[in-house]
């Protein structure tokens, strides 16, 4: 009997030891379980290399920080990937909502205020979330330096104004699209918050296959890659800003 107790005790402190070594954030964050609680809740997670997060080793301009997330480990089985920076006055950047047709990694440019840990979250159709991630080392500042385009009458004139492109990946195709958006955090001086919150990638009848819920840290006239898995559809981009000025391109 005592050693039976014995046992179960190992076991429980086992069981203990590996969900406590399942949860230690990898990336060392003092922001990571106020984060998680914002963005994942109490649901199940756990940190996953297949969920690859691609930012550059520094930011030598944090108002334009590259970010890739590649979730096509988890093709077929997602609901939405959720991206955020921990550090950033306004930590999140995307909510992305992908379609089998759309294959489940998207690029773009950020605004970083100083170094910090920036994720993906993907929830998967069984409830469960994969965390992936990297930590982005920066000078800071790009959260609350006004845009360039504020400041420039060109802009106005522009605005909304789209130049896309189709890169053929064998049957697959990746569009590349930039932008004319100030994309205003609404963090400077006098200079209220202005950005792009909807964009939404349709196929030639109209139907919804992608889309990104963006907000204030994307970069200033922004740049994003969708990727496609037929190369030969037809598609078209849609936009909306929070001011309610609507966008539309055939790519």
């Amino acid at each position: 009997m005592k050693r039976h107790m014995i046992a179960i005790m190992l076991s429980l402190g086992l069981c203990s030891t590996a969900t406590a070594a399942q949860s230690e954030d990898p990336l060392n964050s003092p922001m990571w379980d106020y984060m998680r609680q914002i963005f994942i809740g109490d649901a199940p997670y756990q940190f996953d290399d297949k969920i690859v997060v691609e930012v550059p080793a520094f930011a030598e301009d944090p108002t334009q920080a590259p970010v890739s997330v590649d979730a096509t480990a988890y093709s077929g089985e997602i609901v939405k990937i959720v991206a955020w920076a921990d550090l950033n006055p306004i930590q999140h950047i995307f909510t992305y909502y992908p379609h089998p047709d759309v294959v489940p990694r998207v690029s773009l440019r950020i605004k970083v205020q100083q170094g910090t840990a920036v994720r993906a979250a993907v929830l998967t159709k069984d409830g469960s979330w994969h965390v992936g991630g990297q930590y982005l080392d920066a000078a800071g500042g790009g959260c609350t330096a006004p845009s360039m385009g504020n400041a420039n009458p060109y802009w106005e004139s522009h605005l909304g104004e789209m130049k896309t492109k189709l890169f053929a990946r064998g049957e697959q195709g990746r569009y590349k699209l930039k932008v004319i958006h100030p994309m205003d955090t609404g963090l400077a001086d006098g200079i209220p918050e202005f950005y792009i919150q909807q964009v939404v990638l349709r196929n030639s009848d109209g139907g919804d296959m992608a889309r990104l819920e963006l907000s204030q840290p994307v970069s200033e006239n922004p740049v994003i890659s969708f990727d496609v898995r037929d190369s030969d559809s037809k598609h078209i981009i849609w936009m909306r800003d929070n001011g309610g000025n609507e966008f539309e391109q055939t790519l």
